[in-house]
């Protein structure tokens, strides 16, 4: 288990087109809660495989088809559920990894 980072220590310099969503996906842990140091393989499938984050930009085109109501679009700032896998990762201007994702790959929000 992991934990989403906040907005404000996001610094990423990316500006998603299209109806494209960028994600910082959920940090996860390096030793278990069993104190098992993981190794840099098995961390690194870990990272790719998470599935909560922040989502931290948004396209101006992106949640705007008819399956989204109004008003009740994901916004920057809202912890999101995305599909395993989505997107390529990218890295940031801030050293972090995201994900740069279709909208229709966020699943739902968390209410956190």
């Amino acid at each position: 288990m992991g934990t989403i980072p906040a907005l404000a220590d996001l610094k990423p310099g990316i500006r998603p087109s299209e109806y494209n969503v960028l994600i910082a996906p959920e940090e996860t842990e390096e030793v278990t809660k069993g104190g098992i140091i993981l190794a840099p393989t098995i961390k690194e499938g870990n990272d790719i495989a998470t599935m909560k984050g922040r989502l931290v930009a948004v396209s101006p085109h992106a949640f705007t088809y008819a399956e989204w109501p109004a008003g009740d679009q994901p916004k920057v700032g809202d912890a999101v559920l995305f599909a395993k896998y989505a997107g390529t990762l990218v890295e940031g201007a801030d050293g972090r990894e995201y994900r740069l994702a279709k909208d229709k790959d966020v699943c739902g929000v968390l209410e956190v």
